[in-house]
């Protein structure tokens, strides 16, 4: 029988993504549930200053409210030229959460008459595993590029449609999902989990 492992995410684009990873590196014998497959619990707001905090946050919460291992992450663009900003702030950027038209048009704005030289930046995803027993593992992924002038491409969510990825000139966007799996922040850091969850699916 699949061992359940709870993504603390609603996001079925995260909950793809990991289980296209995890079929990509052969591991069987684990079954990716998200938050609407399991009774709802309190799920604690994220107030960490850093995306580690948070995510460990998230993934204690699952893995204590359920009984799962539980996947969180937390990721989001810092910008060079906004001193790193948003960072832990993505997702709200423009003040209401998860808004990513909003977001974008603001970052845009802010960005407006910096010139494409200053317009670096990173994609970062830090990913926790919590296991009931008590292991943690916390990992990162970075995923550098540059901010766009404009939205590019339908794929993808969030600032995917303005981010450039080093060395190339299409968006996040514009990339198959495959092709984002492979380099992505988020495909970067949950390839680090890859050994533990293959532990978890042996057990």
């Amino acid at each position: 029988m699949a061992r359940r492992v709870l993504v603390a995410s609603r996001n079925a684009k995260k909950l793809n993504e990991l289980r296209r990873i995890l079929a990509d590196a052969g591991i069987a014998g684990i079954e990716i549930v998200g938050l609407d497959d399991v009774p709802a619990y309190d799920e604690a707001p994220e107030t960490g200053a850093t995306f580690e905090e948070n995510a460990l946050a998230k993934a204690r919460d699952g893995a204590v409210a359920t009984g799962l291992a539980c996947v969180a992450d937390d990721s989001g663009i810092e910008v060079d030229a906004l001193n790193g900003m948003p960072g832990v702030l993505s997702a709200r950027w423009a003040g209401r959460h998860g808004d990513d038209a909003a977001n974008n048009a603001l970052l845009l704005a802010q960005l407006g008459d910096v010139p494409d030289e200053r317009r670096g930046a990173r994609f970062v995803s830090t990913c926790a595993l919590v296991v009931p027993d008590g292991a943690e593992i916390v990992v990162r992924g970075e995923w550098p590029g540059s901010v766009g002038r404009k939205p590019l491409g339908d794929g993808g969510f969030g600032y995917d449609p303005l981010f450039i990825p080093e060395g190339g000139d299409t968006s996040a966007a514009q990339l198959t999902p495959a092709e984002k799996d492979a380099v992505s922040h988020r495909g970067r850091a949950l390839t680090q989990l890859l050994p533990a969850l293959s532990e978890l699916a042996e057990d």
